[in-house]
């Protein structure tokens, strides 16, 4: 007769008994990161402490800003400070370097202000700046124009972050328009955006878009 075996009397099987396998709870994910809102250039604008000043309409006949092939050209701006230019004069002579630098960066202000203006998007639809060439109207023997330009290049850089790099040319000459002491040009990089005939304008200053 076969013989039985006892659970637990160490028969064919062993004898070991079976014993359930204690699983660890498996381990709670952690939470998502949360998604940081890439800030817009409106609130950017307002973090660094900048007011953007109102724009004055062209006096003779051009257009503040152009925009052709995804480039925005941005006419020379000069100091406004309200309907008078800050800090009129030749450098040196009549205007301090620390002056003409805050005159450098009014010009920024004035070009972003036109920028946010002409654009439909406004500065949000700024891609990087390109390129800037400044004016300084100098005294004789005054050689510092790129520190002058410098104060608007590290604005550009404040604003934009990396993408406010850009080529530049800084230049000395005898006279600028309304006796002002800086005079900057600017050339900015627009993003991909929907056809001219598949958006609107914003009210203002028209923009200027020829394509060939």
């Amino acid at each position: 007769m076969a013989r039985e075996d006892k659970p637990g009397s160490g028969g064919r099987s062993g004898g070991k008994r079976f014993k359930p396998e204690h699983r660890r709870p498996a381990a709670s994910k952690p939470p998502p990161a949360p998604v940081i809102e890439q800030p817009t250039m409106r609130r950017r604008l307002a973090l660094l402490g900048l007011r953007l000043p109102d724009v004055k309409p062209p006096a003779y006949h051009y257009v503040p800003v152009v925009v052709h092939g995804g480039i925005a050209y941005v006419s020379g701006q000069l100091p406004w400070q309200g309907d008078v230019i800050a800090h009129a004069g030749k450098v040196e002579r009549d205007v301090t370097l620390e002056q003409a630098e805050e005159a450098a960066r009014r010009c920024v202000l004035q070009a972003l202000a036109w920028l946010n203006q002409s654009l439909t998007g406004g500065l949000d639809e700024v891609e990087r700046a390109l390129r800037v060439t400044g004016y300084v109207a100098s005294s004789p023997g005054f050689d510092q124009q790129p520190k002058v330009i410098d104060a608007a290049s590290e604005m550009l850089i404040k604003v934009f972050g990396p993408a406010g790099h850009h080529a530049r040319s800084a230049l000395g000459v005898a006279e600028l328009p309304r006796n002002a002491p800086v005079e900057i040009e600017f050339t900015f990089a627009i993003k991909r955006r929907p056809n001219i005939a598949q958006r609107q304008r914003r009210p203002g200053f028209p923009v200027v878009e020829t394509r060939f």
